[in-house]
């Protein structure tokens, strides 16, 4: 009988991982919301809004009164199922996050709503890196090329000396 359970609890329980795995998606991150882009923006700065929840061909009334751009409108773009709109952010906004909703119009009236962070200095890209690493241990593109000249050529004299050995040793001239 143990035997028996221990066989079918093995396949019983990839069944039951393996439909956890399926249903993860249902579960995830909400898809119909309001995506702001850039989500920080500089006051005078123009910001794009889309979404999905309207429908392929839908359209929304959008409303950006919070950081005082007013009203504007999505409409559908050439990008599939979103609608998009663009509005620019008042040169006299204040710094803070502000929620921006969009209304989709016809029969569904979904409201969905994405954050704006006005922010007076612009935000460089942080995701590309600028330098070289610090790791303390140099590098070939590194602050100081006679540095890396001295590591390689180092490198290089090891390497001539140990096969140098290697081959002495091969031929039996006693090291």
């Amino acid at each position: 009988m143990r035997r028996t359970a221990r066989l079918v609890t093995g396949p019983a329980l990839a069944v039951a991982a393996a439909a956890l795995a399926a249903a993860a998606p249902a579960y995830g991150a909400n898809t119909d919301e309001l995506a702001v882009s850039p989500t920080i923006a500089v006051p005078g700065g123009q910001v794009t809004v889309d979404t999905t929840a309207c429908g392929p061909d839908g359209s929304a009334a959008g409303d950006a009164s919070a950081v005082g751009a007013g009203t504007f409108m999505l409409a559908p773009g050439t990008h599939g199922a979103k609608a998009t709109a663009r509005f620019r952010v008042p040169p006299g906004a204040q710094p803070g996050t502000y929620e921006i909703v969009a209304t989709c119009s016809g029969a569904q009236h979904t409201t969905v709503t994405g954050d704006l962070v006005v922010s007076l200095t612009a935000v460089k890209n942080p995701a590309l890196p600028q330098g070289s690493v610090k790791t303390g241990v140099g590098g070939a593109f590194g602050p100081d090329p006679v540095k890396t000249a001295a590591g390689v050529a180092a490198l290089a004299v090891a390497a001539a000396g140990g096969t140098w050995l290697l081959h002495r040793r091969v031929k039996g001239d006693g090291i």
